[in-house]
């Protein structure tokens, strides 16, 4: 007949082992997927509101995703409506572009580009242009995620090749400024800064990613000769797995 001590001692090995099971469960999760999550920001332009963005990424099958993101923005006469779309791998804790579109619709000239980063040839293809040497580039998107692991690991400088929305290969040198505290349209949140440098242009991003939303990007800023460009600052966001 079992005692009160023998089921009490029963009920704490159990009640370790269950937590022990968890914690390998969730390791190994963390180790093996991304989070897949739906992001909405408002746009702004000198503190005017000028319509909304949507940033998601989602698990599409076993080690494959897919991170989207939508704009559109308008003033008096004028519109913007841009699309870029990331397909993906994440193995062994690792970003892995597969193809990249963009397209950008509304006044002016619309623009679509095309990226295959095609592991078998280890080239990477732009629109039906000859293909260039893939060594680690990443697309236009891709880095941004990239780069908040390395923040989540405590990393302070970072250095990117980038095959941008045009189909062109950049590079990007990224630092942390600092953190601060940020009023978002989502609430307090407190945001470590980044600078975004690139070589050869006149356009300066900053970006901040919050260590209380596992290092999501919460604010995005840019100008070009020292004029804003934008300002799109996190609303809302929900984890979807």
């Amino acid at each position: 007949m079992e005692t009160k001590y023998q089921a009490r001692v029963m009920h704490l090995i159990s009640k370790r082992w269950l937590a022990g099971l968890l914690f390998i469960v969730g390791s190994v999760a963390q180790a093996s997927a991304l989070p897949s999550f739906d992001a909405e920001y408002t746009a702004y332009r000198y503190g005017k509101k000028l319509g909304y963005a949507l940033l998601s990424v989602e698990n599409t099958e076993n080690n494959t995703y897919r991170m989207e993101y939508h704009s559109k923005v308008s003033l008096f006469f004028l519109s913007d409506k841009r699309t870029e779309i990331s397909d993906f791998a994440f193995v062994d804790n690792k970003i892995v572009p597969k193809n990249y579109r963009y397209s950008r619709t509304g006044t002016g000239s619309n623009k679509s580009t095309k990226i295959v980063f095609d592991p078998n040839k280890a080239e990477i293809f732009v629109d039906d242009k000859p293909g260039i040497a893939w060594q680690d580039q990443f697309d236009n998107q891709l880095y941004r995620l990239d780069m908040q692991q390395k923040l989540a690991q405590g990393q302070k400088e970072f250095s990117y090749n980038v095959i941008n929305y045009r189909g062109q290969e950049r590079d990007y040198n990224l630092k942390v400024m600092g953190t601060e505290q940020l009023t978002l349209p989502y609430g307090m949140l407190e945001g470590i800064k980044v600078e975004i440098v690139r070589h050869n242009s006149t356009r300066e991003t900053f970006a901040w990613f919050s260590p209380q939303l596992n290092y999501q990007l919460v604010r995005l800023q840019q100008f070009k000769d020292d004029k804003e460009q934008g300002d799109i600052q996190l609303k809302t966001f929900v984890l979807t797995q």
